[in-house]
């Protein structure tokens, strides 16, 4: 013998609000004759920034006019200018290196690298919520678990109380099966033929012969189907109180 179980849930969403809520934050309105002043104000002029470009241009200007006069000096003044124009060379390179490096330091500096951005490390899942110690009361259908034992099981009652299979219980979760969330919803009918497959193919141990047992079937309503309720139960039951003291599964 079997008996159904629908499920229903017909909980509510508070309606929105009928308008915004109204901001407390004080409005500041700006002064037109300062605006106007400001808008006036010439825009200051921006610093012109040094290039590598513009240093050797500098120097080229400087270094002709020099060399136009070594050609005109004797062998004493051309050793002179000879030593200036090595400085001038060697204020042109200080000036090209001080320009590539930019003031940053190199690879090969022995600074310490960046710290790599905490960021692009996964996140590590969850784990998953413990039920915690036996025995649990109150728990809703929907949180119970294949192979979950019950004690004063009514199948029409919002909540009920897992036990430990060892205990006496008298109603055991022996099956459970579930559509995927994208499917559309199948009916009662075949609902409940895919609750009664799923009793028939329970892997039920020797010992359920020891007790005077019947199927309840738990399958999703309509109402319940649109709130994303998937599952199809399957419950051994025995009418003669909690005298069931072991699983009934293997």
């Amino acid at each position: 013998m079997t008996e159904e179980n629908p499920r229903y849930d017909a909980g509510s969403i508070p309606p929105p609000p009928s308008r915004p809520p109204t901001s407390t934050l004080p409005v500041i309105t700006a002064d037109p004759a300062r605006a106007t002043n400001r808008s006036a104000a010439p825009a200051a002029a921006k610093p012109t920034g040094l290039t590598y470009a513009g240093i050797v241009s500098v120097l080229s200007r400087r270094a002709r006019p020099l060399a136009r006069r070594i050609r005109l000096q004797g062998p004493m003044r051309l050793g002179v200018a000879a030593a200036v124009l090595v400085a001038l060379g060697i204020l042109v390179w200080w000036a090209v290196a001080a320009f590539a490096g930019n003031g940053q330091p190199s690879p090969e500096s022995g600074s310490p690298a960046p710290a790599a951005s905490s960021a692009s490390a996964p996140a590590p899942a969850p784990a998953p919520a413990s039920r915690g110690a036996l025995p649990l009361e109150g728990v809703s259908p929907m949180d119970f678990q294949l192979r979950d034992c019950f004690k004063d099981f009514d199948p029409d009652a919002q909540q009920s109380t897992v036990v430990d299979c060892a205990t006496g219980h008298s109603a055991q979760l022996v099956a459970v099966e579930k559509y995927g969330a994208d499917e559309s919803y199948p009916g009662r009918e075949q609902l409940k033929q895919k609750a009664r497959n799923a009793c028939k193919e329970a892997p039920l141990t020797d010992k359920a012969g020891d007790y005077d047992l019947s199927y309840k079937l738990a399958y999703p309503s309509s109402r319940s189907w649109d709130k994303g309720d998937r599952r199809v139960d399957c419950y051994a039951v025995t009418d003669t109180g909690n005298v069931i003291m072991e699983s009934l599964l293997p």
